[in-house]
């Protein structure tokens, strides 16, 4: 298939924001490719060159991209920043400048979308001594061959800033029409193989029952199941017949494959974490019974001196660390809590009911002080359930969650076989102290906002969370706050610019919900906000009437000893 096949696509899906119009362009585009390309374009609609589980990316830098522009162009790099800084939008920059060259020669190969592919997935693999002009040659070859048009999205691509609005449920349900399978199936594939470029291929190949039949693979990530939110204990008691209570920890979610003596281990993001985590590998190796198995845990970190659980937000350093594992290891040590078991020795076990999963994954797998089974109770008796939510919160958990012991594992949903209690917290008033550029269709707006949160000692305004929820794209009622309405009311406050950050003058309040407050190394008021939520403007207050520092204190000392 040429790429400028795939290009003409891309520019009909960069046009339209109707979701029916982008399925049907990317179905007749899915139905047009060849089998065997199939994962290929099917990564490419999205921006990738790799399954979004898969933990290599292309990583080149947009200093690094302007040097190839400049190298394929002949445009000087002072002409491109230039250009950059008018227009936001390299792909843009690269579209013009190529346009402007010399006219098209002979010697111009047609690309394809193999060798496009193949070489982005060259680049992400580079390393080491002249990596930087291997992967400078590479793209310059590309865009060297390449039209305008085709030029814009290479550009794109390889600074994953496709722009075409293409959700994993777009293409999803793309390919349920292009080969005649239902969505839900085409879904149910994918919770089991994340790779929607292989389900389109097993979608063409085999149809419906080739999807039904997608078995689990060891070594490749599935999604897990969800717990929903309940109202409260008392109701999720009587929701199921037979309930198992365990405690929820703030920690990572981990996945744990075991295949003979290889290890891998998942984040509920699908990420491989294997190599931040030696010492969980370790733990499974010396305790872990089963030859092959996937166990579902939550690692949680801990203080070294204490033992005692530290919030996620430090564990989180852990996850992202490339270097100086060694180090994390001893300054951030984890315990493992595992409370299922979804595959064991050749079989899934998926539409086994959790009670039968509980007394597999017991003797799968022997009990340490750090690898261990979630603290787990068996109980209708609404004081034991309260004393054991008490528990849990006294030693530093978020809650519990409470299973239905009849249910089988849905990967992937929020089904209702799992149900999470927590503390209600109380909305915070903070001030705007700086945001976040948009990209894709919230490019020309401020997407995300940096809150602050006042410092009643020195009346500073710290930094406590990123807040990319919750204001509306577009008004659906006469009282929304839009994207647009925001960024108008930010750019005249705005005193400093680095990259897409900007800081702004500390005078908008917006009140925020959120689901905890956690302590945080990455913010300067030791705080972080967890999934914060745009409620409303708060045109009432100023500045000096916003939540500071010690209510944050007070709040988060307050959720630990809630019952």
């Amino acid at each position: 298939m040429h790429y400028s096949k795939l290009v003409s696509v891309y520019e009909l899906l960069e046009k339209t924001a109707a979701r029916l119009q982008k399925i049907d362009q990317i179905a007749e585009l899915l139905k047009d490719a060849e089998t065997e390309i199939l994962p290929k374009v099917s990564l490419l609609i999205q921006g990738r060159v790799f399954p979004s589980w898969d933990e290599r990316v292309i990583g080149v830098a947009k200093k690094l991209v302007v040097k190839v522009i400049e190298q394929t162009t002949g445009f000087s790099e002072q002409d491109i920043v230039t250009k950059y800084n008018k227009i936001g939008d390299l792909g843009l920059v690269v579209e013009e400048l190529v346009s402007k060259k010399r006219q098209r020669t002979f010697l111009q190969k047609q690309l394809t979308v193999d060798h496009v592919f193949d070489n982005l997935q060259k680049v992400a693999s580079i390393e080491g001594e002249g990596s930087v002009e291997r992967k400078v040659s590479l793209i310059s070859e590309l865009l060297t061959n390449a039209k305008p048009n085709e030029a814009k999205y290479i550009v794109r691509t390889v600074l994953e800033e496709l722009r075409v609005g293409v959700a994993e449920g777009v293409l999803r349900d793309s390919i349920g029409k292009a080969f005649a399978v239902s969505p839900v199936d085409v879904e149910n594939a994918w919770f089991i193989l994340p790779d929607y470029g292989e389900i389109a291929k097993i979608a063409k190949a085999k149809g419906e029952k080739g999807l039904k039949n997608v078995e689990i693979e060891l070594g490749t990530p599935i999604n897990v199941l969800l717990a929903e939110k309940a109202p409260s204990l008392e109701d999720a008691l009587q929701t199921f017949e037979n309930v198992a209570l365990e405690f929820k920890f703030d920690g990572a979610r981990c996945l744990i494959h075991k295949k003979g003596n290889k290890i891998w281990l998942f984040t509920r993001r699908l990420e491989d974490v294997t190599h931040a985590f030696p010492d969980i590998v370790e733990l499974v190796k010396k305790n872990v019974k089963a030859d092959n198995c996937i166990l579902d845990s939550e690692a949680v970190g801990l203080d070294p001196k204490t033992s005692k659980p530290v919030p996620f937000q430090f564990l989180s350093t852990r996850i992202k660390r490339k270097y100086d594992i060694e180090k994390a290891v001893e300054q951030i040590p984890v315990k493992v809590n595992l409370f299922d078991i979804v595959y064991l020795d050749g079989k899934s076990l998926f539409e086994i009911p959790l009670k039968d999963r509980y007394l597999l994954l017991k003797k799968a797998i022997k009990t340490t002080e750090n690898f261990r089974l979630a603290d787990h109770l068996e109980t209708k008796d609404l004081k034991e359930a309260e004393k054991f939510y008490k528990k849990s919160l006294n030693e530093g958990n978020e809650g519990l969650i409470v299973k239905n012991l009849d249910a089988k594992y849905q990967p992937g949903r929020h089904v209702g076989y799992w149900l999470k209690i927590k503390p209600t917290m109380e909305n915070l008033d903070l001030v705007i102290v700086g945001g976040v550029h948009g990209t894709g269709k919230r490019t020309g707006w401020i997407g995300s906002l940096i809150l602050g949160c006042r410092d009643e000692k020195t009346g500073e305004f710290l930094e406590c969370g990123m807040l990319g929820t919750g204001i509306k794209e577009k008004k659906e009622q006469e009282s929304d706050l839009t994207l647009d309405e925001l960024t108008k009311m930010l750019k005249p406050l705005i005193t400093s610019e680095k990259g897409n950050e900007v800081k702004v003058e500390p005078k908008i309040v917006i009140e925020v919900a959120y689901e905890e407050i956690q302590k945080s190394p990455t913010y300067s008021s030791g705080y972080a906000l967890r999934f914060p939520r745009f409620i409303r403007l708060r045109e009432d207050k100023g500045s000096k009437q916003a939540d500071n520092t010690k209510r944050l204190e007070t709040l988060f000392n307050q959720q630990k000893k809630r019952s």
